[in-house]
């Protein structure tokens, strides 16, 4: 069926009358959509039966006050008619991600799952990867985290000892490395190991992955024996260690899964108002840890099987989805779980009312989501105890409503006045707002004038450039705006706030103690009041340290991007003590920039003239 759409016209200034839409809406599956009088998205909502659904909203007696409020503030209604419930869970899923509604439940993550990649090689090797996968190389995972991944590879190192070195670095080795001198590689690059007996070692570390671990501690063992009839005792003692070390991962990390390899345990818990979704990973047979997931406008009217919908419905969207899901003692939707099998291409399992083992994965689950939310409530008050200190500390209105509370920082950052770049992060809601960071390219001014770019930043954050002929779109004044540094830089703030009509009042800067030690800042301010030295203990400095050390963080990481595209030239440039000569067999060594990136500081002092001091030093610069 072709979807079809009915809207009210958002332009009608009368009281919204929900009667002529219910009317002609069908009793057919679909997606409805919720304005408010501005157009901004409210809800959207997907129904097996458009009609009654949508009606619902509209009785006299609403059971939750939150969907009372939002009912109240519609003024249009936009509805999609699918050809099933299926297709209509989809489009809920893409609406809300793509929308993201005011009163919905949003998962948000912005990073993808990482996955253990063997790459396609002669001579295999395992990485760590994230991104689009492909035909040429074999992946494992997803995993819940980078560390997880980092911890599989540490295992495939000490039992099947497979290489983890660039293909470049590979291929101009002349020499092992030091991976080969502790036993966590075969020295493939080196002609250490056979062919065949290289892809012997790649076929049972994927066997291991995949959860044959039996299988691979039997071919282990058969071989240990077989040498050791054949007298070959060297060759006996390292399969024998290697079995060893098999043993003793398994014993860490595997779980009594049974005939379930792979499987998802969603656990949901509730506290203090907030939720948690605790997803925790079962591949190969082995739990690989947990990812806590805090929903945005969740609440304690939410019933368990809403959020595990909104969950799936939002995450599985872009991620593997597992044959068996385990959850709490909740029903969900026969549309979800074809939904799911629909993108997955295989069978589907949700057991909402496990037994046995599953029941201890999902109560083990569940206590790690109790972790993870009193650890969250711990650190909002944390927080929270800091934003109202530094609200308290810089004379702001005692009735300031802290979760709106708007701070700015501007930090400026150059090499000896090159490719300088200002930096501007924000912190709201007690949190950093990452995705509201700015940078700008400073140009125009004498290079080294600290003065002339702040003014140039904050004229163009704040009012228009010279060159501009109408105003930049206004953006949100912030309660605060910090500057990092004293006076001086504070008189130039007050003087481009003056010229543009703004409140002096919310200048602040922040000017670093003798010798640049943190706890010794002083708060200089710029509508005449006295500085302020907080004092180390301040939960007000702590604030301020954070937000500070952000920006520049911000500033810097930009301003050296920035630079090497203007030079065009290799980071080991910027290095002390790292000439031409010491560059140029560091790239002969490791085959260029990313192999010298991945290689250790035991691996960086084996090249000519790298001492393990400056061995240390290129790899802190490098990291």
């Amino acid at each position: 069926m072709t979807p079809t759409d009915t809207a009210e016209p958002q332009d009608d200034p009368a009281p919204f009358d929900p009667k002529p839409i219910l009317a002609g809406l069908p009793n057919l599956p679909g997606v409805y959509r919720m304005h408010d009088a501005s157009g901004a998205l409210l809800y959207v909502g997907k129904a097996r039966d458009l009609k009654k659904r949508v009606s619902s909203y509209f009785q006299k007696n609403l059971a939750s006050p939150r969907v009372a409020h939002m009912v109240g503030q519609i003024a249009s209604l936009e509805t999609t008619v699918t050809s099933s419930e299926a297709e209509a869970l989809l489009l809920e899923s893409n609406l809300i991600k793509t929308r993201q509604p005011r009163y919905n439940i949003l998962f948000r993550d912005d990073k993808s799952y990482p996955y253990l990649k063997i790459t396609g090689h002669e001579f295999p090797r395992v990485t760590y990867y994230r991104g689009a996968v492909d035909r040429r190389s074999q992946y494992f995972g997803p995993y819940p985290s980078a560390w997880a991944v980092k911890e599989s590879i540490q295992v495939l190192q000490k039992v099947f000892r497979l290489r983890t070195c660039e293909d470049s670095v590979f291929s101009n080795r002349s020499r092992p490395c030091l991976l080969f001198q502790i036993e966590r590689c075969s020295g493939p690059c080196v002609g250490s190991i056979s062919p065949p007996a290289y892809a012997k070692d790649v076929a049972d570390a994927t066997n291991f992955l995949r959860g044959g671990h039996r299988d691979v501690l039997q071919a282990l063992e058969d071989q240990m024996h077989g040498a050791a009839a054949e007298l070959r005792f060297e060759e006996a003692a390292v399969l024998r260690n290697r079995m060893t070390a098999l043993s003793r991962v398994l014993h860490q990390q595997s779980m009594d899964t049974g005939s379930d390899i792979d499987v998802d345990v969603v656990a949901v818990e509730s506290q203090g108002g907030k939720v948690c979704v605790n997803l925790a990973m079962i591949r190969g047979g082995r739990h690989l840890g947990d990812k806590a997931y805090f929903p945005v406008h969740a609440s304690a009217e939410d019933t368990v099987p809403d959020i595990l919908e909104a969950f799936a419905a939002q995450h599985y969207t872009d991620a593997f989805v597992p044959p068996v899901i385990v959850s709490h003692d909740e029903p969900l939707s026969g549309a979800l779980v074809d939904l799911l099998q629909q993108q997955s291409g295989h069978p589907v399992l949700w057991v909402s009312r496990p037994q046995a083992a599953r029941r201890k994965w999902l109560d083990m689950a569940r206590q790690n989501a109790q972790l993870a939310l009193a650890r969250l409530l711990a650190e909002e008050g944390s927080q929270k105890g800091r934003t109202r200190e530094l609200a308290r500390v810089l004379g702001l209105d005692e009735e300031t409503d802290l979760t709106a509370l708007r701070i700015e920082c501007f930090d400026i950052s150059h090499t000896m006045g090159e490719a300088t770049q200002a930096s501007c992060v924000v912190f709201s809601a007690h949190e950093m707002q990452r995705g509201q960071y700015r940078r700008f390219n400073i140009d125009d001014i004498i290079p080294g004038d600290d003065y002339a770019a702040m003014r140039q930043v904050l004229t163009r954050r704040y009012g228009r450039r010279p060159d501009e002929g109408a105003a930049r779109e206004p953006a949100p004044m912030p309660d605060v705006v910090l500057i990092d540094g004293g006076k001086g830089q504070v008189e130039v703030a007050r003087q481009v706030f003056e010229e543009l009509g703004l409140d002096i009042g919310a200048l602040v800067g922040v000017a670093k103690g003798d010798d640049r030690k943190v706890g010794l800042e002083t708060l200089v301010y710029a509508d005449g009041r006295a500085p302020v030295a907080l004092g180390r203990d301040s939960a007000a400095l702590m604030l301020v340290a954070q937000i500070r050390d952000e920006a520049h963080r911000f500033a810097i990481t930009g301003m050296r991007a920035r630079r090497a595209k203007a030079r065009n030239t290799s980071r080991l440039e910027e290095i002390d003590g790292v000439g031409p000569r010491k560059r140029q067999r560091l790239l002969a060594r490791f085959g260029g920039l990313r192999g010298i990136m991945a290689a250790s500081v035991e691996d960086l002092a084996q090249v000519e003239g790298v001492s393990p001091a400056l061995a240390e030093i290129i790899y802190r610069q490098l990291h």
